[in-house]
């Protein structure tokens, strides 16, 4: 398989976690794009259809002392120039791949070059924003902008150069040393992109409204697209009219930061960032690219050895993971516009256009993917640096400069000899027993294939996780030997002969998660009327229990009148409910258990229960203070010796089924005044309250003697006076904690 071919590798995985069972074995199954694209690639491809393969050779062309190369053009010979930060140097790189320094600015950052017909180089500077003409080895300032910045260049077929500023959003039109004027303002606070179509028409791309203009002439212009992202970035335009168009959700303030901090730190001086750059590239001028092929000469070897290592740490430019950071447009002859791709996840710095597809680069490791017409990517290659900020063809050859090291890599037509990919990390979500690895792979003769696997307890691999596992080749089922944790993770190392390479379609790993007991997290215990009994009562209410009086012949004979014994309305009942829950999701059999205050052992009142919830009569435990124990097992759901439970016990609980006793004392009556004196009791709970009614009114509540309803005995006493002569009737109604009422009544005469 030919690792391009040309470049058509694109990617398409879905690998999703298989549960066989909530408790049983789990299959770890990476099998399509989206799986292995959040992995690690080092030489390697990943091709539309979720395919694993080497990716294409790759060779270092130059290494700069540059924390980023922003900017590269090709002179006529084939030779590179190469703009970096933030030390404002220039270097040249000849077609053997012997590079040189070209120039070395007085400002800290070369945002943007070109090179025209003749040869000559210009380079733009910031943040004092000129333009110098470098030539035969001498630069001299060719057009002084008076703006802050200069973030792109590009040249005219007439010899003509087009500079775009900020923080003014100017396009000026220079046609020769220190001749120039303003050829556009576009209104916006940059100009992020400037490109040269094949009608000599400027494409310009702004920032912060996101907008792509087509100029004509002076001040005369026509706004191709309006993108929701706040900067268009790079842009393509091609002989049929076509324009393709990168755009990203903000960078020019953060490049702006990194002059800014270079210019402060000394713009001779080596730089290093201690806050955070983003990087983005200018648009190049482009047509229709050569398709990707072999260079006809020996790749060459980095001819700069880096002296001092420079880094800058990147960030994202859009935070927010719900928002698109960047986009691919393509906009059409007749000015419709479609969106070839977009990401939450990554920036795209830089298009080439070949035959077949679209390459872009973008911010994740340096990556390079492929954009064919039906619109599926391949993820090509993946640089391992910071930025991949831009493409150019040279010697039938790909040419990626990167940024947080700024480098020159050469992609070649045949694959790498060798690459590894590391899969993302699996949660495994408890500590699990490792099975076995097996994968499907093309292998072909004389190329190889090994997987190597580690494990450990923290997200992300440090050194408290195993060392690599020994090599395992065993496609059919590999037995996993790195230690039983939480998290693991799998690498395979290819390597291919002749030009050939392994392809890897499928890996599968088999484990057993530790079972993980059920958690119980409450007990409720309620008491309640019996339903049927309440509803009997009811109906008792309603009719049973009436007494009707008729008129009668007195010459009949009597048959009595029957007396009607109320009966207590309803039974009470106790319901113990519970909320449990298990984290493997295994179906709970609970059992529960109940012991008096003075009781030692537990007892059973209902095994192998699969409700949460349990209803019995309250009378079958007699009064006193109750403890209620649940335990949930997962027992039907793993084997005998991995099973789990858990048990809670309830916060005591208080049953009181009798009524306080009311004891009546001394009783004193004469002359329309009453004293009676009284007590309450009840054996189970505290009395909490104590009430008496005269003559059937209305209940009128009395105090304890000590002052508080509180105890399981009180005394109480009540004074009546101002009663009318004859007999009177007063009752007395004492409640405990569990409401049970006892009753007892004086007659006064």
């Amino acid at each position: 398989m030919n690792a391009l071919d040309p470049l058509r590798l694109l990617i398409s995985t879905i690998g999703l976690p298989l549960a066989l069972c909530a408790s049983g074995t789990t299959v770890w199954e990476m099998n399509s794009y989206p799986d292995f694209i959040r992995g690690r690639f080092d030489g390697m491809s990943l091709s539309r259809d979720g395919r694993l393969s080497l990716a294409p050779k790759v060779e270092t062309l130059f290494s700069s002392d540059q924390p980023v190369i922003w900017s590269v053009a090709q002179g006529p010979d084939g030779s590179l120039y190469a703009a970096t930060g933030h030390r404002g140097r220039v270097y040249r790189i000849d077609p053997s791949g012997k590079s040189s320094l070209l120039w070395a600015a007085e400002q800290p950052e070369v945002f943007a070059i070109a090179v025209d017909r003749s040869g000559a180089v210009y380079a733009a500077t910031s943040p004092d924003g000129s333009v110098y003409r470098i030539e035969n080895g001498k630069a001299t300032e060719y057009f002084a902008t008076k703006s802050r910045y200069i973030w792109s260049l590009a040249t005219g077929a007439d010899g003509v150069l087009y500079v775009g500023t900020g923080d003014q959003g100017k396009v000026f039109r220079v046609t020769g040393q220190g001749r120039g004027e303003v050829y556009y303002e576009t209104g916006q606070s940059h100009v992020t992109g400037l490109a040269v179509d094949a009608q000599g028409r400027l494409l310009a791309g702004t920032e912060p409204n996101g907008l792509l203009y087509r100029i004509t002439a002076k001040d005369k212009a026509f706004v191709l697209y309006d993108s929701s992202l706040p900067e268009i970035h790079a842009i393509v335009p091609m002989p049929d009219g076509t324009v393709y168009a990168a755009a990203l959700g903000g960078s020019v303030a953060k490049r702006a930061q990194s002059a800014q901090q270079a210019l402060q730190g000394g713009a001779g001086g080596t730089v290093v960032s201690g806050g955070t750059t983003t990087i983005t590239v200018e648009a190049q001028q482009a047509g229709p690219g050569p398709e990707l092929k072999a260079p006809d000469t020996k790749p060459a070897a980095a001819a700069t050895a880096v002296n001092s290592q420079v880094t800058t740490q990147f960030t994202p430019v859009t935070e927010n993971a719900n928002v698109e950071k960047s986009a691919v447009y393509r906009i059409n002859p007749d000015n419709t516009v479609d969106t070839l791709w977009s990401s939450k996840e990554e920036n795209v710095y830089d298009l080439l256009a070949l035959e077949n597809q679209l390459l872009f680069s973008t911010d994740e490791s340096g990556r390079i993917y492929g954009l064919a017409p039906d619109r599926r990517v391949t993820l090509v290659l993946e640089t391992k640096e910071g930025e991949a900020t831009r493409l150019l063809p040279s010697e039938h050859s790909i040419v990626a400069a990167t940024g947080n090291l700024g480098r020159l890599f050469r992609l070649g037509e045949t694959p790498g000899a060798g690459g590894s990919f590391e899969s993302p990390v699996h949660d495994a979500a408890t500590a699990a027993r490792w099975g076995s690895l097996s994968w499907r792979a093309e292998l072909p003769t004389g190329a190889t294939l090994n997987f190597r696997t580690r494990s450990g307890n923290s997200a992300k691999p440090d050194r408290t996780w195993s060392e690599w596992s020994q090599p395992l080749s065993n496609s059919a089922a590999s037995r996993i030997s790195s230690p039983n944790a939480r998290y693991i993770q799998w690498r395979a190392e290819l390597t291919g002969l002749n030009g050939a390479t392994p392809v890897i379609s499928d890996v599968s790993l088999a484990y057993l998660p530790q079972n993980s007991p059920p958690v119980i997290k409450n007990i409720t215990v309620v008491q309640t009327l019996n339903a049927n009994q309440s509803a009997k009562a009811a109906t008792q209410a309603a009719g049973t229990y009436s007494v009707t009086v008729t008129d009668t012949d007195s010459t009949q004979t009597s048959t009595g009148t029957t007396t009607q014994t109320l009966t207590r309305a309803s039974s009470e009942q106790i319901t113990v409910g519970w909320q449990a829950e298990d984290p493997d999701g295994d179906r709970l059999v609970y059992s529960l258990y109940f012991r008096g205050d003075d009781e030692a052992q537990w007892k059973l009142l209902k095994a192998d229960m699969h409700d949460a919830a349990l209803t019995f009569d309250s009378d079958i435990l007699a009064d006193g203070k109750y403890y209620f124990r649940v335990t949930a097992s997962d027992r039907e759901s793993n084997p005998a010796a991995s099973a789990r439970d858990a048990q809670l016990t309830s916060a005591p609980v208080i049953i009181d089924n009798t009524p306080p006793v009311v004891m009546i004392g001394a009783v004193r009556y004469s002359a329309g005044t009453a004293h009676i004196e009284f007590s309450a009791m009840d054996a189970a709970s505290p009395l909490r309250h104590c009430e008496y009614s005269l003559d059937a009114g209305s209940w009128i509540p009395l105090q304890a003697a000590d002052g508080v309803i509180d105890s399981l005995r009180e005394a109480f006493a009540i004074d009546l006076a101002g009663l009318s002569p004859g007999e009177h009737l007063v009752v007395i109604r004492a409640a405990d904690s569990a409401n049970n009422t006892g009753l007892a009544k004086v007659i006064l005469k």
